[in-house]
């Protein structure tokens, strides 16, 4: 049941960009009842929290199997992974794509995690244009990896303390693998809401158990060819809707990969399993929904985001990360759990957030302007950013020695640094993931770093056209602020 406009205006949400001074800023955040820590002044390199380097162990603690020697990250800052919606049919970067991962070596940022969503099989491509991770496109991809080294390297003279991720994708119940307007979804389990929201009908066929056994396969066969490739890490993904991030919520699932949580982490034990076993000196970093909620929706054409289960409906058993009783309340046991094991089958990066675009986007990416397809934010989106930053810093408490990487941190605008490096300088996350922020501005982590004021022209909004782009069908890119984009012809790109 969709919960009622409550009675009276939409609330205004003040733009960060009116938040002038830290003071001002810390006043907001105040009147808003939110913990969000900000410095007053940012330090450069080399002395400051954002330049210091950061060492994944030789020996993971708890039994897990290291990856090889010590490895030294440069910085704190983190590329986090994007779907660009520019790759060819068969999978392959193009020319925009290439583009976009040497801005990601141009950026200063000494950690890539992921840099890009890459499907392990054609029918897990969440587009048309998403790249592949399989036999056919290794010199593609090979040549992805090498020009965002070779940008880096021109720009910052070495790579030895740069650290490049791939991360590897099923999209479950949002695979679009042949057409953007024809869904062809493989679900774990049916869920009332997501179901009827997405045209699934209740005698849809589950994704079976054999079918699991051989994706995982082919996930541990593309992280292979990804450390032949020269990939420091995989980043197996699990989080925002996806197959990895589905099944961690499938408790009416039958079977070994349903029910309790061992069996509904078995997916992703298994192909950690099989990485280790298969890809020894590949590192291994999970991008996790730390939590979820039930799907919103605008409760008029182009109005504000309502919950669609409320009081009245009782129980959500859909929700991992979620209290079933109050399923907009954070409940981080199980992931507690969850993280406990991956850390003891040799994880050593985790990277946190929350939710998805297709159904709750305001946890996952807060903005103020919603994309074409979505909905006003139903909280003022620090709401969204200071909870994300809470639920990462109770996760980096709880396992010191895991790489934790935070994210939405690009609402934050003028003040994306300054809360970065108080998080970092307090243990609260190890690194600041930087996502949006990056296709308007890749030189952020640079000037930061070098002490230099913001270019507040390149200064994501979060106007929310890099998702309303690829909803339409064309290249995701910052058609707003990058004169590339901005300027170009707006066209697929050609084969």
């Amino acid at each position: 049941m969709i919960q009622q406009n409550p009675a009276g205006p939409r609330p205004h949400y003040k733009p960060v960009a009116q938040l002038k001074d830290a003071e001002t800023f810390r006043a907001y955040a105040a009147s808003l009842r939110l913990d969000l820590p900000i410095d007053d002044v940012v330090e450069p390199a080399p002395g400051g929290p954002l330049a210091q380097p950061y060492t994944l162990a030789a020996k993971v603690p708890h039994g897990g199997t290291p990856a090889g020697p010590a490895r030294v990250i440069g910085n704190r800052f983190c590329i986090l992974p994007m779907e660009g919606w520019d790759g060819t049919p068969d999978g392959l970067p193009t020319e925009l794509t290439e583009r976009r991962w040497r801005n990601f070596g141009l950026s200063g940022a000494k950690l890539i995690f992921g840099g890009e969503a890459a499907a392990v099989r054609h029918e897990g491509r969440a587009n048309p244009r998403q790249l592949m991770m399989i036999p056919e496109t290794m010199k593609g991809m090979e040549s992805l990896r090498r020009a965002l080294a070779e940008a880096h390297a021109e720009r910052f003279g070495e790579t030895a303390d740069l650290v490049i991720g791939l991360q590897l994708t099923h999209s479950g119940r949002f695979c679009r693998p042949d057409d953007n307007k024809k869904p062809e979804p493989k679900i774990a389990y049916h869920h009332p809401l997501l179901d009827r929201l997405f045209g699934i009908s209740p005698d849809f066929p589950l994704i079976t158990d054999g079918e699991l056994e051989g994706l995982i396969g082919d996930f541990v066969k593309a992280g292979t060819l990804a450390g032949e490739l020269g990939f420091d890490f995989v980043d197996v993904k699990a989080c925002h809707g996806y197959l990895g991030h589905e099944l961690l919520s499938a408790f009416s699932r039958p079977g070994p990969y349903g029910g309790n949580l061992r069996n509904r982490s078995r997916f992703m034990r298994e192909i950690i399993r099989g990485l280790k076993r298969d890809a020894p000196a590949l590192r291994i970093g999970v991008r996790l929904s730390a939590f979820d909620f039930p799907p919103f929706r605008p409760d008029a054409p182009g109005g504000t985001g309502r919950c669609l289960h409320g009081p009245e409906d009782g129980e959500y058993p859909y929700a991992f990360g979620a209290d079933p009783e109050n399923p907009q309340t954070v409940s981080l046991g199980e992931v507690f759990e969850l993280i406990g094991m991956l850390r003891d089958l040799g994880t050593e990066l985790v990277c946190v957030t929350a939710g998805s675009p297709y159904y709750n986007p305001h946890i996952q990416r807060p903005a103020l302007f919603p994309p074409s397809d979505g909905y006003a934010p139903p909280e003022d989106p620090l709401a969204g950013v200071a909870r994300q930053m809470r639920v990462t810093s109770e996760i980096k408490a709880e396992f010191p020695d895991l790489a934790v990487i935070g994210s939405a941190y690009t609402y934050l605008q003028e003040w994306l640094p300054h809360a970065a490096q108080r998080s970092v300088r307090e243990g609260r996350t190890d690194f600041a993931g930087l996502g949006r922020m990056v296709l308007s501005y890749p030189g952020l982590p640079e000037d930061v770093l070098a002490g230099r004021p913001l270019n507040r022209k390149r200064i994501c909004r979060t106007l929310s056209e890099c998702t309303t782009a690829p909803r339409k069908g064309l290249v995701s890119g910052c058609y707003p602020l990058d004169p590339f984009y901005r300027d170009r012809t707006v066209r697929r790109p050609q084969t």
